[in-house]
């Protein structure tokens, strides 16, 4: 996770650029992602204490061989690390690289519980990892930079209910109130379709607005005809385990187009 955050962060800068960024605001830019991202992660681990006792008492945490004030002492390390390169870009990022860190650590907190609330919180903050990536080459006003903003948030919220859909079960014992466990699976498999073909309806708005040329339609065609078939595929999904490894396909394959896309445009501009 804070390895791919950073590499959304420098996504951002490239998109909003459509060049390659320097290497002092490239190296400060995956930094912010990095370390905000492993401040999460590292809080989310004295959050869950109690969780990972039963699930995994393996982890350094929950067997021990890592104590509170160790790891309130790396939260903070990495914390600051993040701050510091946030700062080294602008008050902009800074203030951005703020809010992240507030949001993820209210969403391990008390909202992770929440269902649909908790799901917009980890969206909004995979989204803001390329609006900082825009405002650190100081292109925050760019419409490609929101663009792919939206996407990823609209992506992650269709991940997390058709996830929720899947784990039903595991998130009875939590009391998560999931929309699968409020209305549904099947609703909530429709649900997640219908965000899913709500981001292949917001991929088209970079060449509906003249942002991106005819020839990046290579891959957002094939990507949105991937991402349309396997939300189908979804929503008819009959077992969980078809449902976790279609989920999978989404993830993966969205992926790949959205790293051709950035190389293709890192290289032509």
């Amino acid at each position: 996770m804070p390895l791919a955050a950073g590499i959304c962060v420098v996504a951002g800068e490239i998109i909003a650029s459509k060049s390659l960024p320097s290497i002092s605001v490239g190296l400060m830019g995956f930094f912010i992602g990095f370390f905000i991202s492993g401040a999460a992660m590292i809080t989310n681990d004295y959050f869950d204490l109690e969780v990972d006792r039963i699930n995994r008492p393996d982890r350094p945490f929950p067997s021990g061989r890592i104590s509170s004030l160790e790891l309130a002492f790396l939260a903070g390390l990495f914390s600051v690390a993040g701050f510091s390169a946030a700062a080294f870009l602008g008050p902009v990022v800074f203030v951005i690289a703020i809010v992240m860190w507030i949001v993820s650590n209210l969403y391990n907190w008390r909202f992770k519980e929440t269902g649909l609330f908790g799901n917009m919180m980890v969206g909004l903050c995979l989204s803001m990892l390329f609006i900082s990536g825009g405002a650190a080459v100081d292109k925050l006003a760019n419409g490609m930079v929101w663009t792919f903003a939206a996407l990823v948030f609209v992506f992650d919220l269709g991940e997390e209910i058709a996830n929720g859909a899947m784990d039903m079960e595991g998130d009875e014992k939590r009391s998560v109130r999931s929309i699968a466990r409020i209305y549904g699976k099947k609703h909530a498999l429709r649900i997640s379709g219908f965000l899913f073909a709500l981001f292949v309806l917001i991929s088209l708005l970079p060449f509906v607005m003249d942002w991106l040329g005819s020839v990046y339609l290579i891959i957002f065609i094939p990507m949105d005809l991937a991402v349309l078939h396997l939300a189908m595929k979804l929503i008819t999904s009959n077992t969980i385990e078809d449902g976790r490894a279609t989920v999978r396909q989404l993830y993966l394959s969205t992926m790949f187009f959205i790293i051709a896309f950035i190389a293709l445009l890192a290289l032509l501009g």
